[in-house]
């Protein structure tokens, strides 16, 4: 699952996105609500995690601008405000669900996969393709022609990434930012090191491989 968290606590926000990527998924991190408003326009999520009281705009704004915009993005509230006037117009504006701080983590994760479900309930099958691969986000399942691949969770995180930005070249920075959680190391070679698995698992005979090396840049999946 590609995540979008939204929190300006650094600590939280940092405490989240390692439990996030525990689970094997893809997240994006924010502190602003203008910043969030820019990135669930230009891309696109399977859940938005969405603090309320946010520098610039407010979670309120984000929620009412993005769905105004068409983007029915499934959206957690999480916040520390928990009176009953604030659920309410989250819910009214557009959000999907309301957790307060402080909460349980289980919870968080559990209530994140069942808006996600619903999401895929409502709009039908949201699993992804890319030539002959197929890589379905919740029953976290990867398969070639049909046969079945079995990845590790930081494998599927990378060939999801891929897959959702596939036939565009993503850089080996922004492949790393968004799979291991941490600022590009020009000395580190663990992107390259993770494509090799993905494509040794995805490799079939006779055929080309489909994460192909655009060279002083990084890697794009074949779309086709």
């Amino acid at each position: 699952m590609q995540i979008l968290l939204v929190e300006d606590d650094r600590n939280l926000r940092g405490f989240l996105k390692k439990a996030f990527r525990e689970e094997g998924c893809a997240v994006d991190e924010c502190e602003s609500g203008d910043r969030a408003l820019d990135s669930a326009l230009r891309r696109s999520y399977d859940c938005i995690v969405l603090d309320l009281m946010l520098p610039g705009l407010d979670g309120f704004s984000v929620v009412k601008e993005l769905r105004q915009r068409g983007v029915h993005t499934p959206v957690l509230i999480l916040t520390a405000r928990d009176e009953v006037d604030y659920r309410v117009r989250g819910l009214e504006l557009g959000a999907d669900d309301y957790l307060s701080k402080p909460f349980d983590l289980a919870e968080l994760m559990a209530r994140v996969h069942a808006l996600v479900r619903r999401a895929e309930l409502r709009h039908g099958d949201m699993s992804l393709s890319a030539g002959d691969i197929a890589l379905d986000p919740l029953k976290r399942e990867v398969t070639r022609n049909g046969q079945r691949i079995d990845l590790s969770p930081r494998e599927f995180a990378l060939l999801e990434f891929l897959m959702r930005n596939a036939g565009r070249t993503v850089s080996r920075s922004r492949i790393a930012e968004a799979v291991w959680n941490y600022q590009f190391d020009t000395e580190t070679n663990v992107v390259d090191v993770y494509i090799n698995y993905l494509r040794k698992k995805l490799a079939v005979k006779d055929q080309p491989t489909l994460i192909q090396t655009v060279r002083g840049v990084g890697y794009r999946l074949e779309a086709t």
